[in-house]
């Protein structure tokens, strides 16, 4: 995976970049603790600017929030509620944590949006409540944007600054980056078979 994804950034250059952090976001098949340290490394050989990799994945992963916030915005609490209800083992989320969410946004709103930027697989979900309570596109965007650049920033500055130890890290790296992609579906499994049906109140 990690050679893979080396050689697609190389191939696509900032538009690679952007397509994979908006797929990181839409669904984490490749995690951006991935993505953008290799990104990194590219800019650090020469291949790629850092200021056009940042703008890259940061364009990429806000982009790739907007299906989310839209799905909230649009389905609102009530129908993911009975959706969750419906469809809730395969969607591995119950009505009442759909209340739970929906809740503990309105309650830190900009903080939750910054913040849950900076976390793996939160950064992906945050943008479904924040969508349901309705928050001001400019400040969804402007708080993701922040959050992404801070985090994107990081990562891309720990590729650049250990591109001389590539062989090393690419041998620490491909083997955890398989690992990530096995807990992402080993965690949906067990959701799955965990999962107890719950009906959305009226």
């Amino acid at each position: 995976m990690f050679e893979g994804i080396v050689d697609f950034i190389a191939q696509t250059g900032y538009l690679g970049v952007f397509l994979l952090m908006v797929l990181e976001n839409v669904f984490p098949p490749i995690p951006s603790e991935l993505i953008m340290p290799l990104a990194g490394f590219a800019a650090a050989k020469g291949e790629l600017s850092v200021f056009g990799v940042l703008l890259a994945g940061v364009a990429g992963s806000v982009f790739g929030a907007l299906p989310w916030y839209y799905a909230g915005y649009f389905f609102g609490n009530a129908r993911l509620k009975r959706l969750a209800g419906r469809f809730g083992r395969w969607m591995t989320v119950t009505p009442r944590e759909v209340d739970a969410a929906s809740a503990w946004f309105e309650r830190h709103g900009w903080q939750a949006t910054l913040f849950g930027r900076l976390v793996p697989a939160v950064r992906t979900l945050i943008s479904t409540p924040a969508g349901m309570v309705a928050m001001p596109m400019r400040a969804f965007l402007f708080y993701s944007t922040v959050g992404s650049l801070l985090w994107t920033g990081l990562l891309t500055c720990a590729g650049y600054l250990l591109h001389g130890q590539y062989a090393l890290v690419a041998d620490y790296v491909d083997p955890l980056s398989k690992v990530v992609v096995l807990a992402v579906v080993g965690l949906y499994l067990y959701r799955l078979l965990t999962h107890k049906g719950e009906q959305a109140e009226a």
